[in-house]
């Protein structure tokens, strides 16, 4: 089974949900990204955006996260029923990452990830290059941060 036959395009499949707390927030910001609008509550109240709020990245590793237990419960679902998963490999890249509106303290994103197409690598028989269109959307419906990606597949 190849992943376009299990999610063809225009299937965008929601992948979990993340609750940003404000430590979770400081935690990650302290070791990834210490601005002080993503550290220090009383520094972000006078920043561009007012309040403490998630950086870009930890809000991308959020996708990554809610992606990879969405995947490990599939796989486990697909052996359940006895069929076999498509084998997924590492990301080739990705382009056009947005982040379109900031995360605080107390936000909930759902992500999500739609395969928009996939096409055989001449250099690699039976590899195949899956695009993907991924996002993560605030529970006001609001969309936060969006990338097109890309996910190796093996034969």
């Amino acid at each position: 089974m190849r992943l376009i036959e299990l999610s063809p395009p225009g299937r965008k499949v929601i992948t979990g949900t993340m609750l940003f707390t404000s430590e979770d927030i400081i935690r990650f910001a302290r070791k990834y990204d210490p601005q002080p609008f993503h550290t220090d509550p009383e520094a972000a109240k006078g920043s561009v955006f007012g309040g403490l709020c998630a950086s870009g990245w930890h809000t991308c590793a959020g996708w990554m996260k809610t992606y990879i237990a969405y995947w490990d419960a599939e796989v486990a679902r697909l052996e359940a029923e006895g069929l076999v998963a498509p084998k997924l490999g590492p990301s080739a890249g990705f382009k056009k990452l947005q982040w379109l509106k900031p995360v605080y303290a107390g936000d909930s994103i759902t992500y999500s990830v739609e395969v928009v197409d996939s096409r055989p690598l001449a250099s690699r028989p039976g590899t195949w290059l899956n695009l993907t269109a991924n996002d993560g959307v605030n529970q006001h419906g609001e969309v936060v941060m969006r990338y097109d990606g890309t996910v190796l597949e093996f034969e």
